[in-house]
């Protein structure tokens, strides 16, 4: 402790304890089959010999693709009634940002919750896409002060990003992910099924975050996906699996080794081209999904690493070519809206970024591929010299 900052003279008796957290992640195919395990080990597996209550909410547009789900769930529950107990009926909900954006149905669920006596040794079983996981995951974070939740992700962004990581969120007040809390899952179980019923926009929006943890963290990974665009743009099986787990490998590796689980810190270095990225959804009133955002969100940081002299401009034309062969678009007109000062909308989110953050402003960009960087200043003038450049196309056709 420096002189300029003494001790202070207070009576002090300061408190310290660690908690460890530890949660499964488990793949599979054909999750409710009666003979499959996966989910029963998923809410039983601390707990052998006790029967086990827990509810289920699932996602509206996962019901509708499979629309004997919520029975399915039902005779999975007798079929392991030894060791599993259905509460209640599975709740449906919305997917999409619609439902974090109501507090109604925040509200709602967690009085269901309570009606269903949900103590924190049941558990809620959550099966949809990021959004829905984000919203019963911090309801169920709020009711008894925490109950266990199993999730189930449905999507590619959810199996391989947020749904494997300990965030939960809601909209409010015209921010997104306002209101949340750090809440590590009871377990995860990726079923690859709920893949291949994804209309091909949501899967493809999905490998948004694999090219993004692989062009900051894993070069390999990233080669790997170049030489397969193709196959994963189509959808292929084997592909889609990969691409899956290595990312939620290296997304599951950074939040237990990276030293800052609950983003104490003011950096968030798995959130390249996020901050543009949260800024163009809520511009865009949610239609512009998460991953798609984040694609232009990272090709937008990466001329402005060009720009500013961090990165090859080669390497700047693969991570856009790599975006776009999976199918990607990279403009959005956006990007080009002013406010009344006349200065671009987007880059209002530099501001709500650090004021979601706390602290300095932190913004990762790349200096190779693979290899990421932290910086704390972005110029403004260089941003929107950025935007024109990325108006008109990939880095190398403007140089």
């Amino acid at each position: 402790m420096s002189e300029s900052d003494p001790m202070p003279p207070f009576e002090t008796v300061m408190q310290r304890f660690s908690v460890s957290f530890a949660y499964p992640v488990l793949f599979t195919r054909a999750l409710l089959q009666a003979d499959n395990a996966t989910l029963r080990h998923a809410i039983a597996r601390d707990d052998a010999g006790v029967r086990h209550r827990f509810v289920a909410v699932i996602d509206q547009g996962v019901a509708q693709h499979r629309p004997g789900l919520a029975a399915q769930l039902e005779r999975y529950a007798e079929h392991h009634a030894n060791a599993l107990l259905l509460a209640a009926a599975p709740r449906l909900l919305p997917g999409g940002e619609a439902v974090k954006n109501d507090p109604a149905m925040l509200e709602a669920l967690q009085q269901w919750l309570h009606e269903q006596h949900i103590d924190r040794h049941s558990a809620v079983v959550v099966i949809g896409g990021g959004a829905l996981l984000d919203m019963a995951g911090f309801a169920a974070a709020t009711v008894h002060r925490g109950v266990r939740v199993v999730r189930v992700p449905t999507t590619v962004l959810a199996q391989n990003d947020s749904g494997v990581g300990v965030k939960t969120a809601v909209n409010a007040f015209g921010s997104k992910n306002l209101l949340g809390s750090f809440a590590p899952p009871y377990a995860v179980v990726n079923d690859y099924d709920f893949i291949a019923t994804l209309p091909t926009r949501a899967r493809i929006a999905g490998m948004a975050e694999a090219v993004k943890v692989a062009a900051i963290r894993d070069l390999d990974f990233f080669c790997w996906l170049e030489e397969h665009a193709s196959r994963l743009g189509r959808g292929d099986d084997e592909a889609c699996r990969y691409l899956i787990r290595r990312c939620a490998e290296l997304h599951l590796r950074h939040i237990g080794t990276a030293g800052d689980p609950f983003e104490f810190g003011s950096a968030r270095p798995l959130d390249f081209g996020h901050w543009a990225a949260h800024k163009l959804e809520a511009m865009s009133g949610y239609q512009l999904s998460h991953g798609e955002a984040v694609a232009i969100g990272m090709a937008l940081d990466t001329c402005y690493a060009v720009l500013s002299g961090l990165l090859h401009v080669d390497a700047a034309s693969r991570l856009c070519r790599l975006l776009e062969k999976l199918g990607f678009t990279l403009w959005t007109p956006l990007l080009e809206w002013r406010d009344g000062s006349g200065r671009h909308q987007v880059l209002a989110g530099l501001d709500e970024f650090r004021e979601h953050l706390g602290g300095e402003l932190t913004v990762t960009l790349l200096q190779a591929l693979g290899q990421g960087v932290e910086v704390h200043k972005m110029d403004r003038a260089m941003l929107e010299d950025s935007i024109g450049w990325l108006r008109h196309g990939i880095p190398e056709a403007c140089s």
